[in-house]
C-alpha cells in the first residue's frame, strides 16, 4: 500500500493566505476561512430547512465549503480584482482549479476517491449555490472586522460584496443577514452571553 499525501496537502492550506493584494490587519489563511465558510453554509442549509421548504443536508453542506479552496493549495489564492478581471480569465482560472483539484483527488487511495469526487468536482447544485453565498457572507464579515479594527482598506470590498449579497435571491441569505450579521460589528463585552 502507497502513502497518500492528500492530507498532508490539505494540512497546508494554513499557509495560503487570502486578500493578498490588501493591507490587513489580521492575516486570514483558507484553512481558517474554509471553517468559517462551512459554519456559515451549514446554517444556512439549517435556515432553508426549517423556515423555507428545504429538504437540505447540512453536513454535507459543510463538507462542501470545508473543500471548496482546497485547491489553492496548488494554485494560491487569486484576488478576486484579478481572478475576474475578464471572461477569459475568469474561465482560465476555472480551468486551473479543475486541474488543481485533479491532482489532489489523485493523491487518495483508490477506494476514497468516488468520495471526493462528488466533493471536489460538484456540479452547480443548490448545496453548491449555499457554499458560495457562505463564501461571499464570509468574505463580508472579514471587512466587517477590518473596518472594526479601523482598516479602511476594506470600505470598498465591503460595498461590492454587500452589493452581491443583496443580488442573492435567497431567503435564507437575507434571514443570516438580519439575524446574525449585526453581531459581527459589536465588540466582545457587547455581545451579551
Amino acid at each position: 500500500m502507497n502513502n497518500s499525501h492528500f492530507l498532508a496537502f490539505l494540512f497546508r492550506m494554513k499557509y495560503i493566505n487570502r486578500w493578498s493584494l490588501m493591507r490587513n490587519t489580521e492575516v486570514e489563511n483558507i484553512a481558517e476561512h474554509s471553517l468559517q465558510v462551512a459554519m456559515i453554509a451549514h446554517i444556512l442549509a439549517v435556515i432553508k430547512n426549517k423556515y423555507y421548504g428545504g429538504n437540505l443536508d447540512p453536513n454535507y453542506i459543510a463538507v462542501l465549503a470545508i473543500f471548496h479552496d482546497s485547491s489553492e493549495i496548488i494554485t494560491g489564492d487569486m484576488p478576486t480584482p484579478v481572478k475576474y478581471f475578464n471572461p477569459e480569465l475568469k474561465e482560465a482560472y476555472k480551468n486551473v482549479e479543475y486541474i488543481a483539484n485533479q491532482k489532489l483527488v489523485s493523491m487518495l487511495p483508490e477506494d476514497f476517491k468516488e468520495i471526493y469526487q462528488d466533493i471536489f468536482f460538484h456540479n452547480e447544485s443548490e448545496e453548491w449555490s449555499i457554499v458560495k453565498a457562505a463564501d461571499k457572507l464570509a468574505a463580508y464579515i472579514k471587512c466587517i472586522e477590518e473596518e472594526k479594527a479601523g482598516n479602511k482598506e476594506f470600505v470598498k470590498a465591503k460595498e461590492t460584496i454587500s452589493k452581491s449579497i443583496d443580488a442573492i435571491e435567497r431567503p435564507e441569505v437575507k434571514y443570516f443577514m438580519d439575524i446574525f450579521m449585526r453581531s459581527f460589528s459589536l465588540t466582545l463585552d457587547e455581545l451579551e452571553y
